[in-house]
């Protein structure tokens, strides 16, 4: 059985114009007619892959790469081999990107698993839906009355777009994904598996059981956002949940009722905000990170992962631990409970302030 190629081969680029591209300074005597078609990271690199390295973890790696040209930071330069084609750049990851967007553009974006352009034998369209020219619809694929899909947009198989639901343009619509009471911008990307519009989760609870509250509004998700595979977005209860422009949210991460998320945030796996959440502008959540109702992240700040934020973060700020609080209050506190723990390990009196915290010193 012969080994598939998912991405095809790109028609490559060469390391002239990678320096070109990346304003990165070649080695003298570098071969710029050197064509590159992969990328590779640098233990894995061959005569045609481009790779790169910023990190001195694995500066001892570069003199064994066989890579036909390497992104290097400028205070490595001294550490690689003579034959080696390097490429001196300010910043090499970004411009290795830079190199791998212009050789692979089919993978910035899912495209049909089916092979097709068009409506597929087996899309389920109603006819009250209206679609735009360029529109690719896979097979099992349901869209429903009244919903509208803009010009080069994929709806993968299985999707499930909802009555009066809106699509933008340039789209891509994952496997088995549903959305529902949504408006959706211009190339958002959805990725399989994604739920968007569902009811949020409200109840009024009582001795008698839990009374289900009505959830009447809706999901905006605006322009460039890309959503990971797994993700839910509820829509609001009594007003919109918003998805701001070019905000990155990736695999499995839950996102409540009400919750109003701003332009170009970037919200980490299995992070969990529950309902009525304000996160402002160029957030960062890291992995696992849980926010309690009605909170407000200022613009720019950033949460550790694994913390659980309790209250609202200022603008700019850092803030890390259970519950939440400036980095460098929390490093300090875990400091100094590793020092108390290793003071009573070590056998100290019974005044030794741990054992006040755990009660007259019984474990």
């Amino acid at each position: 059985m012969s080994e598939p190629r998912f991405h095809p081969k790109a028609s490559g680029l060469t390391v002239e114009q990678i320096a070109t591209m990346t304003g990165a300074r070649p080695s003298p005597g570098a071969p710029l007619h050197r064509l590159i078609t992969g990328i590779a990271p640098l233990d894995r690199a061959g005569p045609a892959d481009l790779t790169f390295l910023d990190n001195a973890k694995y500066v001892d790696v570069l003199p064994k790469t066989r890579a036909g040209a390497c992104l290097i930071a400028q205070r490595f330069e001294s550490s690689a081999s003579a034959d080696l084609c390097i490429l001196v750049a300010r910043n090499p990851y970004r411009a290795f990107v830079t190199v791998a967007r212009a050789l692979f553009p089919e993978a910035l974006r899912p495209s049909s698993l089916f092979s097709a352009s068009g409506v597929s034998p087996g899309a389920f369209i109603h006819s009250a839906a209206r679609l735009e020219s360029g529109v690719t619809v896979d097979p099992g694929a349901v869209i429903g009355p009244g919903a509208e899909v803009g010009s080069g947009t994929l709806i993968g198989a299985t999707a499930v777009i909802g009555p009066s639901v809106r699509i933008g343009r340039d789209c891509a619509i994952g496997v088995g994904s549903s959305i529902v009471h949504a408006l959706v911008g211009d190339r958002v990307i959805v990725h399989p598996g994604v739920r968007i519009g569902q009811d949020g989760f409200g109840y009024v609870m009582g001795p008698s059981g839990h009374v289900k509250v009505p959830q009447v509004g809706r999901v905006i998700i605006q322009d460039d956002v890309e959503i990971g595979a797994g993700s839910t977005i509820d829509r609001g209860a009594n007003r919109d949940t918003v998805i701001g422009e070019g905000t990155k949210i990736d695999n499995l991460v839950q996102i409540g009722h009400n919750v109003s998320v701003g332009r170009h945030c970037v919200l980490v796996a299995q992070t969990g905000i529950s309902g009525s959440v304000t996160i402002e502008d160029f957030v960062v959540l890291g992995a696992r990170v849980g926010v309690n109702n009605h909170v407000t992240i200022g613009e720019g700040a950033q949460i550790a992962g694994t913390s659980i934020v309790h209250g609202d973060v200022p603008a700019g700020a850092r803030w890390g631990g259970f519950p939440a609080k400036p980095v460098k209050q929390w490093l300090r506190e875990v400091m100094l409970l590793e020092r108390l723990e290793r003071q009573h390990s070590a056998g100290k009196s019974s005044g030794d302030p741990v054992d006040e915290l755990r009660g007259n010193g019984d474990d």
